[in-house]
């Protein structure tokens, strides 16, 4: 019998849900698949092209790039407009700052090379360090991911930095939400056994539909009491719920396989 024979999961994510929900099937669970967000496509993403052209309008000093799949997506973008080359050659003539090595690992793979990687893969830890690089009167692009992130750049401004976000894969709001208030009440009647959560924006937007729909309280009041799993890729995940005291479970690798793994481990029969 299979891991998870019996176990209903909630997956709230759109990007690589069909991979995720697939592990999760084949270790025989039951998914509820509920995206609390849905993603602008890179190419028509007229904020996003507008904040390339900003980048190559002038030298770039350094670049912090904050997630792999971000950069990559970027990078394809750019490539679609007919900007790839100038892009890659303008970020090549900076230092490349990135969080982890996911973010490495997509640098490496367009040519260019890293001067730091964050060790504990954090933002807290990435934009210190630019901190720390000194940066005033430096001109800085900053790879962002879903959503912004003011309480890591506004400092850097503060300091005199002048900085370019370049935020791939927007979010919006999710384009079926009563799949999502669905999900909210299915957890509040006991139905699922956990919440698998990969984007810390995901766990922030269910929690505001939780709002919308009227059942936050007793909802988030669920989540506390631990009535299912909240189950993370990693603590920048987590933190949106870190933050109203509710109990995560993370893997040691923030990687979906080992997520599978943890809640094959948690909630196995």
């Amino acid at each position: 019998m299979a891991e998870l024979t019996g176990v209903t999961i909630g997956v709230t994510a759109e990007r690589r849900a069909e991979e995720f929900i697939g592990a999760l099937e084949r270790n025989g669970a039951t998914v509820w698949h509920a995206p609390a967000l849905r993603i602008v496509p890179l190419p028509d993403d007229e904020r996003l092209r507008a904040a390339t052209e900003e980048v190559l309008a002038g030298d770039v000093d350094l670049t912090a790039v904050t997630t792999g799949q971000g950069f990559r997506g970027w990078l394809e973008a750019a490539e679609g407009w007919g900007l790839r080359d100038r892009l890659v050659t303008s970020l090549a003539g900076s230092r490349v700052c990135t969080r982890g090595p996911k973010s490495t690992g997509a640098v490496r793979g367009a040519g260019l090379r890293e001067g730091w990687s964050a060790p504990d893969e954090s933002n807290r830890a990435l934009f210190e360090h630019l901190h720390e690089s000194g940066v005033d009167g430096r001109r800085i692009a900053v790879q962002l991911h879903g959503g912004p992130l003011p309480e890591f750049v506004e400092p850097l401004r503060a300091a005199g930095a002048r900085v370019v976000e370049v935020q791939p894969y927007r979010w919006l709001p999710p384009a079926e939400p009563d799949r999502v208030y669905r999900l909210i009440d299915g957890v509040l009647a006991g139905r699922v056994d956990a919440l698998a959560f990969t984007s810390a924006p995901a766990a922030a937007n269910l929690l505001r539909m939780a709002c919308e729909h009227g059942r936050y309280e007793e909802f988030v009041a669920a989540l506390r009491r631990e009535h299912v799993v909240c189950a993370c890729v990693g603590p920048v995940t987590a933190a949106p719920l870190a933050e109203l005291g509710v109990p995560t479970r993370q893997p040691a690798r923030q990687r979906l396989g080992a997520l599978v793994k943890l809640l094959a481990a948690e909630l196995g029969r």
